[in-house]
């Protein structure tokens, strides 16, 4: 059978009907377009966040564009609570097979001055929370025997820092990077699939919060503006549909040329 028999040109599809979603940090900014983008090319939806209210506003919104979204309240810190939100998505919707690891907070303090307890909710936001979600929905996926999409928002704070307090948020990154290369290669016999995307500078609640102490710096930036979140829509498209088969334990740089290679 040749290539072209199995892949019809173009092979290209973005189409997510039967697909299950879970992403979290759902309740603002880059989290709720990815959601909304994701229902609206056929997923059903599950929105993760600790703000139910707006969760709740998502929801109706998803719905009355025609989509079939479901809210599940969720702090990535408390690992119980994974295991609880994971099977309420599945026994809302079904299996979850693309899952939007999203939730994260920045640091904004230098690395000295943090408190152990503050230390310790970056990296159970940032890192601990995306790994033990991604694993929890690779253990139902491999039971299963299912494929699957995993896809973790990164930053390009994981290649290049500036040295303005944010140490520990970028090492953080650094890690969702590493964490989906190894993940990548421990299940791609299986067919699941873990990728990530790396935002420069996006608008965002958490980035609203870093203007408001810095002031606008759009200005200073190459093409002297703020990336807007519909930007990723392709990219996060690409990484969950059939179209990136074959693409697995990568970082897909999302910047607009801001930050040096």
């Amino acid at each position: 059978m040749s290539a072209g028999d199995t892949y019809p040109t173009p092979h290209a599809s973005l189409d997510l009907s039967g697909q299950v979603a879970l992403v979290t940090g759902a309740s603002s900014g880059l989290g709720d377009r990815f959601a909304r983008t994701l229902a609206a090319a056929g997923a059903k939806v599950a929105v993760c966040a600790r703000r139910a209210d707006r969760l709740d506003r998502l929801v109706a919104d998803i719905e009355a564009a025609g989509g079939v979204a479901v809210a599940v309240p969720l702090d990535v810190t408390d690992a119980a609570a994974i295991t609880d939100a994971v099977d309420a998505a599945e026994e809302a919707l079904g299996l979850v097979t693309i899952l939007v690891n999203n939730a994260g907070m920045p640091d904004a303090q230098l690395a000295h001055k943090m408190s152990v307890e503050f230390v310790d909710t970056v990296i159970g936001t940032n890192l601990r929370g995306p790994w033990l979600l991604a694993t929890e929905v690779a253990r139902r996926l491999l039971a299963a025997k299912s494929p699957g999409r995993i896809v973790n928002i990164s930053s390009m704070a994981g290649f290049h820092t500036i040295g303005s307090g944010a140490a520990l948020y970028a090492t953080t990154k650094a890690a969702v990077n590493r964490m989906t290369e190894a993940l990548a290669v421990e299940w791609a016999g299986r067919h699941i699939n873990v990728n990530a995307i790396a935002p420069g500078t996006f608008r965002s609640e958490m980035m609203d919060g870093m203007v408001e102490r810095m002031g606008d710096f759009s200005g200073a930036l190459p093409r002297q503006r703020f990336g807007e979140p519909s930007q990723l829509d392709s990219t996060l498209l690409y990484l969950v549909s059939p179209a990136s088969e074959a693409v697995t334990g990568t970082v897909v740089k999302v910047d607009d040329g801001q930050l040096p290679r």
